[in-house]
């Protein structure tokens, strides 16, 4: 944003000298340029992480934005039918004590002969003492009586060096690092408060790196299924820091698989790199940046959680009440598609019709109402589009983009947002907050590699902890729906 200049004297008096409408001009001008300039800055004064795509962080202690969703009516805690998780007794404890009456409370008789005719039982779970235990490697060394050679026994699969870290406690330090988000630093202080371990940074590292290699041909299987598929598909990216350096995690993803990908652009460059959106064969879910348009092949959704925001904000800031029309009217086509009976993959024809036409009226209301920007003064012919009022754009936008707005009523395989995107990527704001950026392009990799096979792991049911020390045993975790790729590659 440039500095705003007031005039100066000098040219006061040149408007002034010119005479009457020389100075109403340059009022009129300068005004102008005031009234842009502080209608930006209320703008994005005015905006939230309600109204915006600005980050729930921003908003700071003021007052937290109004939800969209409504109040159900139901009672917190769990709801009829849910299967809760409480605390319960096992018919067969690992170790039991008895506690025996010895002498009676009242009268102080002795009891210690008398038969037990009952007893009250409580039990505690608790988590046994933990070290760390050291299994030592033999391998026999023979000479033959025969040949007179030397056979050395082989050791297991996996052991390696004369003194090594054993697949639980690595599997544990990648758990803790690149799961849990804990700094370098704390995961060794871990270590060694849960396991009296000391473990150097650089092992940890290691642990990590060996993970990588190992789920990497999970992640290639993941990324040639998401190519491939033909169901709806998530895409996002978010900023990150890389040895200080802004760069871009980029996400695809579906309900059963999550691929994670860093790289230095945020637009076509970064997608032709990873690959995944140019060739997708299915229905892009995504938030309208421009980039993803560029593919003439590919089937667009567009998220209407971000709509949500962008009408409130019109709404609220602008007072347009077609933006209010169209809040109701998405929630409404929102509420009718969750309404529909489960064999449904569309809204009925009559309804498709009615809110297509509802649609196109609010668009066409709010175009005739809309506020116009009107430059200050004059400016200079540029290559583009001029700059149109925010409500304008917004406008535009929906009429542009009506398709991919409702696409959702007509495809149910298609949801309403970009949740499960936004849901994926939600981990590397965190990673960015506890653990700060990265250091290098290769902590990255390795971050992204192993995070694609935790989401997908935990997507299809399985502990993270026994997923990680399959990886690093060797034999890491393949889901069902890429079994068939791993066999059959082509």
């Amino acid at each position: 944003m440039e500095p705003l200049r007031l005039p100066n004297d000098e040219e006061i008096g040149v408007a002034y000298d010119q005479g009457k409408e020389a100075v109403i001009a340059l009022f009129h001008r300068t005004l102008g340029k005031l009234a842009e300039r502080l209608q930006q800055v209320e703008d994005q004064l005015a905006k939230n992480s309600g109204n915006s795509s600005k980050p729930p962080s921003s908003d700071g202690l003021k007052k937290k934005p109004k939800s969209l969703r409504h109040k159900s009516g139901k009672k917190s805690g769990g709801q009829p039918g849910h299967t809760g998780h409480t605390l319960k007794a096992v018919a067969k404890p690992d170790y039991t004590q008895v506690h025996r009456v010895k002498r009676c409370c009242h009268c102080q008789a002795n009891l210690e002969e008398v038969a037990a005719q009952d007893c009250e039982k409580r039990q505690v779970f608790d988590i046994p003492p933990v070290k760390v235990e050291v299994t030592e490697h033999q391998a026999e060394i023979k000479t033959c009586p025969e040949c007179h050679q030397t056979t050395v026994g082989e050791f297991p699969v996996g052991v390696n060096q004369p003194v090594q870290y054993g697949e639980r406690i690595k599997s544990q330090m990648v758990y803790f690092h690149q799961y849990q988000l804990v700094p370098l630093e704390r995961t060794a202080e871990i270590v060694g408060d849960l396991y009296g371990q000391t473990v150097s940074e650089g092992t940890i590292v290691e642990a990590c790196n060996e993970t990588a290699q190992q789920v990497e041909p999970i992640c290639e299987l993941i990324k040639a299924e998401l190519t491939d598929t033909t169901d709806t598909g998530h895409f996002d990216e978010t900023g990150c820091r890389i040895e200080v350096k802004l760069w871009w995690l980029h996400v695809a993803c579906t309900a059963l698989m999550t691929y994670y990908a860093p790289h230095r652009k945020r637009g076509c460059e970064a997608l032709d790199a990873i690959g995944i959106f140019p060739a997708f064969k299915g229905k892009a879910m995504h938030d309208g940046y421009r980039s993803y348009f560029q593919y003439a092949t590919i089937l667009n959704a567009l998220c209407n959680a971000h709509h949500l925001r962008d009408l409130i904000f019109v709404r609220d800031q602008y007072q347009q009440t077609w933006a209010a029309e169209m809040i109701n009217l998405l929630l409404e086509i929102k509420s009718a598609v969750e309404a529909s009976p489960p064999e449904q993959q569309s809204l009925l024809l009559d309804q498709l019709t009615h809110f297509e036409a509802r649609y196109d009226a609010i668009l066409a209301s709010g175009l005739r109402t809309c506020p116009v920007l009107e430059p200050a003064e004059p400016l200079p012919k540029k290559r583009g589009k001029p700059k149109q009022h925010p409500v304008k754009n917004l406008l535009d936008h929906l009429v542009l983009r009506k398709t991919e707005t409702l696409a959702f009523m007509f495809d149910f395989n298609v949801p309403f947002d970009n949740n499960q995107a936004e849901r994926d990527l939600r981990m590397v704001k965190l990673k960015q907050k506890i653990s700060g950026c990265f250091r290098s392009e290769g902590g990255a990799q390795v971050f992204c590699r192993i995070r694609s096979y935790i989401s997908t792991a935990r997507k299809n049911g399985q502990r993270v902890l026994d997923v990680l020390q399959m990886a690093v045993s060797g034999s890491p975790f393949v889901p069902p729906i890429l079994q068939a790729r791993l066999i059959s590659p082509a």
